[in-house]
Order: C-alpha cells, then structure tokens, then sequence
C-alpha cells in the first residue's frame, strides 16, 4: 500500500492506493476521515462479511 497526502480546492486529502501504479487511489478529506475512525467497527464487519 502507498500512502499520499494531497489537496483539492485549499483542503488536504489523504490517497491510499493498492500500488504505485494504481490509478484511482481512495481519497477522502478530514471530514470523511473523522466518519470513518467514527464508524470503525461497523466499517470491519462490513468488510469481514462474505
């Protein structure tokens, strides 16, 4: 995983993406961050399900 640091319209992004070369990186902004750290547990059953 490559972690990136960005910024859209004067506001930080974080991109998370799988490799170098990956070419739609998941980006999100501190608002979204904060949603996730948030929401965390519910976010790891989501992805744990089959």
């Amino acid at each position: 995983m490559v972690v990136e640091y960005g910024e859209f319209k004067g506001n930080k992004l974080i991109k998370l993406k799988r490799s170098e070369d990956d070419q739609y990186p998941f980006q999100f902004g501190k608002g979204k961050a904060k949603l996730i750290i948030e929401n965390f547990d519910e976010i790891k059953v989501f992805a744990e399900e089959e």
